[in-house]
């Protein structure tokens, strides 16, 4: 085998000596291809890469266990009352009570007896003092307190309106029978009472309202010497009225000065008071 190789390499030899310098190297032409080496040792691991693309959504999974009861929340709001149900089937009929005993009635109608009497000395003693030491007056309505101060007619609304009600207002012929005699039996002659002008026109004279602002109807006892419309009384400044003590009504000027009588009503209140509350009439004394 050494044979053959040497005369390739003198062959090689000869073919360079023989060529020119341009074509002359030191290269050795390439030999076959030798027979597969061993592999080598694995090599060291290398640096992570960067994040592929995400991948395609994965199959759905089976369905786990339930999970235990969790902790019990907050109590939400109250929510809106519902719709009334259906009345419901009529129960069965109850069992016979047993029988009752003997009632001792005298005893409790003794009592209910002695109760009746207490309440009557005590519904007269209220009377009393309505009547003779507050002086008082009522009807079904209203109570009515005679004020013994002089003061103009504006002023004495002023003062009834402080103390829940407001100047009295006969409104019903046995109403202004029982001030009249109010005002007879406290020695006077004249008090003002809930009624004033409340325009003038020449044509027509004036308008009367009471002290709630409504219009007397076919009850006003004006005094037969006085005419509602005349014209010497749409001129005049006798705007106001005064309840004689024998019952009738006359015109009088509101700037004069003289007693008055208030009115409080029995239950409500009256439209158009002032104050906060109502008040006692006994207070307004």
């Amino acid at each position: 085998m050494m044979g053959p190789l040497k005369l390739l390499v003198f062959a090689a030899l000869f073919r360079c000596v023989s060529a020119s310098a341009e074509v002359c190297t030191n290269s050795l032409l390439p030999g076959a291809k030798g027979d597969q080496g061993e592999t080598g040792e694995e090599g060291d691991q290398g640096k992570l890469g960067k994040n592929g693309r995400p991948g395609l959504p994965g199959v759905p999974g089976e369905k786990g266990t339930t999970g235990d009861i969790g902790h019990v929340g907050k109590m939400g709001p109250i929510g809106d009352r519902g719709d009334q149900g259906d009345r419901g089937l009529e129960g069965p009929t109850g069992f016979k009570g047993k029988p009752g005993t003997a009632c001792d009635c005298g005893r409790y109608r003794k009592v209910v007896a002695q109760l009746d009497i207490s309440i009557g000395k005590l519904r007269n003693s209220v009377n009393f003092l309505k009547n003779v030491i507050f002086g008082l007056k009522e009807t079904e309505e209203s109570y009515y307190l005679l004020v013994k101060e002089s003061k103009r007619y504006q002023e004495a609304s002023v003062h009834c309106g402080l103390r829940g009600g407001s100047l009295a207002m006969p409104k019903t012929n046995h109403t202004n029978q029982l001030m009249a005699e109010y005002v007879s039996q406290a020695g006077l002659a004249r008090v003002f009472i809930g009624v004033q002008a409340q325009s003038r026109d020449s044509a027509e004279g004036s308008s009367y309202v009471y002290a709630d602002f409504s219009r007397p109807a076919t009850f006003p006892a004006w005094n037969p010497e006085v005419e509602l419309n005349s014209s010497a009384l749409s001129s005049s400044n006798s705007s106001c009225v005064e309840l004689l003590s024998t019952g009738a009504w006359a015109h009088v000027k509101c700037e004069a000065a003289m007693f008055f009588i208030c009115e409080f009503p029995k239950s409500g209140r009256r439209g158009g008071g002032t104050g906060g509350g109502r008040m006692s009439p006994l207070s307004s004394s």
